[in-house]
């Protein structure tokens, strides 16, 4: 690059500042931070320091970062999902480039017209669907499109959402709430139906789906549980979803863990969701006080905690999808089926296997040879650097591999997913669920 791309950063959370925001230590010669917005004083204060942005440029709102001048190449959104739309159209009427985190947003309505937006000021919007990144998904695509198993007919997806993450991010944590925040099929999954959509090359047409909230609800819970868990919860010790199991004493994702190793940044998820102070002291805080430290029976959340999802595509090809919150590893799994051999593919392991019916299995060990997998399995540094370059070179929009053009499919889906499991499994043909406008009753 010629330069670095100036970004302003909207929302200093996990995703605004660990992944988006950072990739400026990652790459300081491709992006520097001029500008953030966010209403925690302490985030604002951690990013001018880490990113040298100028104190003036550091704003409580996005509305009023947007206020001012054009103060940068890009604008970074990574708000909650229901803001998102509002702020981006209003960036590109002030000239920004867009990066926006996904979902777009929970109304198809707010979808259209952030395309609509895109397309009458000529300004390039990118949506943060990293999975066309990730070197595991890029080969099964080279795969499929080889030829070498035939045309693919049948293809099964499984995201393992893990039980820990369930009560972290969709029980207690922001996303609990589809009202506030968009449909669990939209806010974790749409990442899946964008990456069935770019595997196959082909228009989903018709989708039905089933799925429910199982366990996280008063009904189930257990007796002698409290309404916190530091609160002489009687069946802590047999409880997985233990605040105290998850945030202080996990091997994996307790914060004894992230001060033993050093780990900060995106690396002390999900510590780092509960404090930007990586302490046990400050944790147990957050525990004692905190949305995080809640019994998990009683939370005020309604998303699903599993969900199958059926679709079919053009030419008479079948999608299977499942999320389970169940699962005790997290990742996906694919089997991408076709009349000359099929592919078996493990995104948490990296490996993928190719079979062509009657011959030996080829077996690709992506994390092997892949370099760079920070964040999502090496999508969320690929994603920035090739949108980077896009505004740099002056690309247009529609070559962008996760332009709003291409990336609102998804969300169709996913939204037409959710109204047939609101309505018990109705079959939905995806043109007349966009024309009769029965997305608006979601």
């Amino acid at each position: 690059m010629k330069r670095p791309v100036t970004a302003a950063i909207a929302g200093l959370g996990n995703r605004g500042n660990d992944i988006y925001a950072h990739y400026q230590l990652v790459a300081p010669e491709e992006m520097k931070v001029v500008a953030v917005a966010d209403p925690v004083a302490g985030k604002r204060e951690a990013a001018r320091e880490e990113y040298g942005v100028a104190p003036e440029n550091c704003f409580e709102t996005v509305e009023d970062l947007l206020e001012q001048p054009k103060l940068a190449d890009i604008l970074v959104i990574a708000t909650q999902d229901k803001q998102h739309v509002a702020q981006a159209v209003e960036a590109i009427k002030k000239g920004y480039h867009i990066l926006c985190e996904k979902p777009i947003s929970p109304s198809l309505e707010e979808c259209l017209l952030l395309q609509k937006t895109a397309h009458e000021y000529g300004r390039m919007v990118a949506v943060g669907h990293v999975l066309r990144y990730t070197p595991f998904y890029s080969k099964i695509k080279e795969v499929i499109e080889s030829g070498q198993i035939g045309d693919v007919v049948s293809v099964q997806g499984l995201e393992n959402v893990k039980y820990w993450h369930q009560a972290h991010s969709f029980v207690r944590g922001n996303w609990r709430d589809s009202v506030e925040t968009s449909p669990m099929i939209l806010a974790k999954c749409c990442h899946d139906m964008d990456i069935f959509v770019w595997l196959l090359g082909k228009k989903c047409e018709r989708v039905s789906s089933y799925g429910s909230t199982y366990l996280f609800k008063e009904s189930m819970a257990p007796e002698g549980c409290a309404k916190r868990c530091l609160d002489g919860c009687e069946v802590k010790e047999n409880c997985p979803y233990d605040a105290e199991k998850i945030y202080i004493t996990d091997k994996g994702t307790g914060i004894r863990n992230v001060v033993e190793r050093n780990l900060t940044g995106d690396d002390a998820w999900p510590c780092c969701v509960l404090s930007q102070t990586l302490t046990e002291e400050a944790i147990y805080d957050q525990i004692k006080t905190g949305p995080y430290g809640r019994c998990v029976y009683h939370c005020d959340n309604n998303v699903v905690d599993h969900q199958v999802v059926n679709m079919e595509f053009e030419g008479g090809v079948t999608v299977n999808f499942t999320m389970s919150a169940f699962t005790s590893g997290g990742g996906r799994d694919i089997k991408v089926m076709g009349t000359m051999g099929d592919i078996i593919g493990d995104l948490h392991t990296g490996i993928v296997k190719v079979t062509n019916f009657g011959k030996e299995t080829e077996v690709y060990d992506i994390n092997a040879t892949a370099g760079d997998l920070s964040g999502h399995a090496g999508g969320d540094n690929r994603l920035i650097h090739d949108f980077l370059a896009a505004v740099e070179e002056g690309e247009t929009k529609g070559q962008l591999r996760t332009g709003v053009d291409v990336s609102i499919q998804s969300h169709i889906i996913a939204l037409a997913a959710e109204y047939s499991r609101v309505h018990e499994g109705e079959s939905v043909a995806l043109d007349e669920f966009i024309r009769s406008e029965r997305y608006k009753e979601l």
